[in-house]
């Protein structure tokens, strides 16, 4: 049997739009927000009839300190991220993209979608999306999970576990399968608290971080619909040394990370 090296989507595109729902709209988010009409128009341009349907989630409101790292105006505070951006989306490029402003409890929270891309900020909301993207009675094709620190990040794309699943062989494993802990609620208390000043914001995280890994996100999806295959389903991004180590397809690697994931749970269980 020849070794897996790339993966193929079998999902048939091309006599539909391409559904894709980002929950979080803040710095990376917003970043691959305002990049998908690009994308949009790309697959237009290479002859797709229908191109992308986007919808943005999040309950999250604009406050002050938002408007240093992300798209944000003093004018805008106090209004939801999600309806804000979608407004600017629709009106500049002529969409007719939708916003969803609530936070995601349950499947109802988020449309039958091709690629739901996570950028969420806590370990809590991540496990939501996880159990989410796993409901029988829902599709999700894909999860595209993004996060980040200060000065690096990390972006994995993942088809969810689901037992009707037939290609399970050469499944791409979802994020919290490979790093248990990210998923892990009790880890939130100790995370760093968000930055309440605009000056420590900036201390807290380097500024170009979030369009770093979103611009990432963006050229890997590009490069699956335009040559319907990639080697990589991720990677990490490192501001501070200038790298950037993809996550290849690669059962083996995937069966290292997996016996890495095992110990982590045990320790997270303790």
């Amino acid at each position: 049997m020849q070794k897996l090296t790339e993966h193929v989507p079998v999902v048939n595109w091309r006599n539909r739009h391409v559904i894709i729902s980002i929950v979080g709209c803040g710095g990376t988010g917003s970043q691959i927000a305002t990049g998908m009409p690009y994308l949009h128009q790309a697959l237009q341009a290479a002859g797709h009839p229908y191109g992308l349907r986007v919808f943005l989630i999040d309950g999250d409101r604009i406050t002050e300190t938002n408007c240093v790292r992300q798209p944000f105006s003093r004018s805008e505070v106090g209004l939801y991220k999600s309806v804000v951006l979608i407004n600017r989306l629709n009106l500049f490029w002529g969409l007719d993209w939708e916003a969803v402003p609530h936070f995601v409890h349950c499947g109802q929270d988020v449309p039958d979608s091709d690629f739901l891309i996570s950028c969420v900020d806590t370990r809590a909301a991540r496990a939501a999306i996880a159990q989410v993207v796993r409901l029988k009675s829902r599709r999700f094709h894909y999860w595209l999970d993004t996060g980040n620190l200060a000065d690096r990040g990390q972006f994995v794309l993942g088809q969810p576990l689901r037992k009707d699943r037939k290609d399970r062989a050469k499944r791409l494993p979802c994020v919290h399968e490979l790093f248990p802990s990210i998923v892990h609620g009790g880890a939130d208390k100790r995370d760093h608290l968000p930055a309440c000043s605009a000056a420590e914001a900036l201390d807290r995280q380097e500024p170009y971080i979030n369009s770093t890994v979103a611009n990432h996100v963006l050229a890997l999806l590009a490069r699956l619909f335009r040559y319907g295959r990639s080697p990589y389903h991720g990677g990490f991004v490192n501001l501070a040394t200038g790298r950037v180590t993809p996550l290849s397809v690669d059962p083996d690697v995937w069966a290292r990370m997996r016996k890495q994931a095992e110990k982590e749970r045990r320790h997270l269980s303790r």
